[in-house]
């Protein structure tokens, strides 16, 4: 049996991917994507005929909105090829606007149930800011189920936790970096500072009991995927999937909730002004959240750009 193999006996595999062959191969239950995915796949000769096709079949509407209409287009193919969730994401620049984001967040959810597409399979992606966390907690009292990204530190995943989000996503290769880059230092194993995060992340959640489903992402190697085993889900990219898929080497069980129970960990109690302050002394979630925020917002733009172009 391969590790990829092994991994799914423990922990729900998803798929890191804009790019549907992959999907086809790897066989993830979920699927999620991102601005920067999205547009590193419609740059691909096999996926340009679908922002075409966005482009023509809605030519009277404005670039954002074809845009969602794009996001939409891809969400529905995905979900042909999966049999759970596919992540869509709500556009970063958002990311501070509340109101915003709750009607960014009804509006893709409406463009899936006008296609046909049960709500229970679709996940609304936001940033964890405080703003992101109010609006999935509207979301989700309406039964729209958030995915809540760009999670750096446990002030956030506790947030998320206490507005009953569905799912959050903590940004393992992402945290690796900053370290690395920040002590010269390499890391691997259990020492990885990201795999750290979410191992406390998960801890807590099955500690106190929150129901709201934990979601490695973001990397950067197998090794950090191997000690997170147990963890409710790991979206991983195709690269990694596939180094899993050509291995053989055994794998156990890291995670799990009954030894979560058991751990010695204190509640912390969280207000706006709590968690800006917790998370504004972590430099690291600080500057990666931040930067990621940036990020998605800059690709957007770009896709944007590409859209224009086909007008």
């Amino acid at each position: 049996m391969n590790q990829l193999e092994q991994l799914k006996q423990f922990t729900t595999i998803v798929a890191d991917t804009g790019d549907f062959q992959t999907m086809k191969a790897f066989a993830p239950r979920d699927a999620t994507t991102n601005p920067s995915l999205i547009l590193k796949a419609v740059q691909k000769t096999d996926y340009q005929p679908l922002m075409a096709q966005a482009v023509r079949d809605h030519a009277a509407l404005s670039t954002h909105d074809i845009i969602d209409q794009l996001l939409i287009v891809f969400g529905l193919e995905i979900l042909k090829i999966i049999p759970g969730r596919v992540s869509t994401e709500t556009d970063a620049r958002l990311s501070f606007d509340t109101q915003g984001t709750v009607e960014k967040g009804r509006k893709l959810i409406g463009l899936y149930e006008a296609a046909g597409i049960n709500r229970e399979r679709i996940l609304i992606k936001i940033a964890s800011t405080w703003e992101g966390i109010r609006a999935a907690e509207v979301l989700e009292k309406e039964g729209i189920r958030c995915n809540l990204t760009l999670l750096f530190s446990l002030p956030q995943a506790i947030a998320c936790a206490e507005a009953k989000v569905q799912l959050i996503s903590p940004f393992v290769g992402r945290i690796y970096d900053w370290y690395k880059k920040s002590t010269g230092q390499e890391y691997t194993g259990a020492d990885d500072p990201g795999v750290q995060s979410v191992k406390q992340v998960y801890n807590y959640f099955r500690k106190f009991g929150y129901a709201t489903e934990v979601m490695g992402a973001s990397f950067r190697n197998t090794s950090q995927i191997i000690e997170l085993a147990g963890c409710d889900l790991l979206t991983i990219s195709p690269d990694l999937l596939k180094k899993l898929e050509e291995s053989s080497d055994p794998i156990v069980r890291k995670l799990s909730a009954d030894a979560s129970r058991e751990a010695n960990i204190e509640k912390i109690s969280l207000d706006e002004s709590a968690f800006r302050n917790m998370v504004n002394d972590d430099a690291m979630a600080t500057e990666k959240l931040a930067e990621g925020i940036r990020q998605f917002s800059a690709d957007t733009v770009k896709l944007e750009q590409l859209i224009e172009a086909l007008r």
